[in-house]
């Protein structure tokens, strides 16, 4: 039993250690060709030969061996490949948002503010907002929904008591003629983007030009002091600092737009526990709910069903008032 049992262990670790490393050798940088296809269809028939020898004992540590190598040396390419801030970016994430600040007030550079006529037809344009962060009301999470309950992806917005707003999504920064793929996301081939906007522009964009799927979009109000949505905004801006100088990647399950949030509200003193339903974000807002971060005076079914809100910002539209119109109750 102790040798079957090591069997199964062994060949479950070159089973997974190839597939990674055939899938690392595939995508390569951003972009498949014919070399890194035969790379990866050669460390795959490496693997099964390895998983093969197990069989036989006069050849199989030599060939563990001889894996286990070219294993190492994938391994070691993929650690060593550095992020950038300057490959040829898709129109829509070229620009990169910073801050600049000035005792408590912050001016935000590049915040993006797109005129859509579909989802791939618009007019680029930025501009640059002071904040004062004194009148810093609150923060609010959008939440998306375009493939079932489980997966969502999560927007935070900033409210000021002066009526403006300020959005950030952490997304996957995609180079021209590139689609986003959730495998490829785990194998560094996305530097990651924390696209600081316009609510007109991020969240318009989803319920009222995107239809190959349709979006659902939902607002929640968070519930907290200003003080903890003051230190989860001054992380936000340090980061985008950050990223703007020091380029990092996306990560699938590890850093996105739903773990990057979570990552941020460790700054405050009592920040949520790590749940798997961060992990499946759809049931982010549920999570934030049973934590009572959300509004706990309504059952959470009658609080997402007015936190729905396509039809007010398809109303709203490019209105200069959108996110006062989005906020109005049922």
């Amino acid at each position: 039993m102790l040798k079957i049992l090591q069997f199964v262990f062994i060949a479950t670790v070159i089973t997974g250690a190839t597939a990674w490393g055939a899938c690392a050798l595939y995508f390569g940088d951003s972009h498949t060709g014919t070399l890194q296809i035969f790379l990866a269809a050669g460390f795959a028939v490496s693997g099964l030969v390895a998983l093969v020898g197990l069989y036989f004992p006069a050849v199989r540590y030599r060939l563990l061996a001889i894996h286990g190598v070219l294993f190492i040396a994938v391994l070691s390419n993929w650690l060593t490949t550095a992020p950038r801030n300057d490959r040829p970016w898709q129109q829509d994430v070229a620009t990169l948002a910073y801050a600049t600040f000035d005792d408590d007030r912050v001016t935000v550079h590049n915040i993006r503010n797109f005129s859509y006529r579909n989802e791939f037809d618009y007019q680029p344009a930025y501009y640059q907002q002071s904040y004062d962060l004194n009148k810093l009301e609150g923060a609010d999470l959008f939440a998306i929904y375009w493939m079932g309950p489980a997966i969502a992806h999560t927007i935070m917005s900033f409210r000021f008591s002066d009526g403006k707003h300020l959005a950030f999504s952490i997304e996957a920064r995609k180079e021209q003629n590139e689609a986003y793929s959730t495998i490829k996301g785990f194998f560094r081939q996305y530097e990651l983007i924390y696209i600081v906007a316009d609510e007109r522009d991020v969240i318009g964009l989803r319920t009222t030009y995107r239809h190959d799927p349709p979006e659902q979009v939902y607002l929640y109000q968070l519930q907290g002091s200003k003080a903890e949505a003051l230190r989860l905004l001054m992380a936000y801006l340090h980061e985008i600092n950050s990223l703007s100088e020091h380029p990092v990647f996306y990560n699938t399950m590890t850093n996105n737009c739903t773990t990057g949030i979570w990552m941020h509200s460790l700054i405050n003193p009592e920040p949520l526990p790590f749940s798997w339903k961060i992990l499946l974000s759809g049931y982010v807002p549920q999570y934030l709910y049973e934590s009572g971060k959300l509004d706990q005076r309504i059952s959470f079914a009658e609080l997402q069903r007015r936190a729905h809100i396509n039809t007010r910002a398809n109303d709203a539209d490019n209105s200069v008032d959108f996110s006062q119109r989005i906020r109005k109750p049922l």
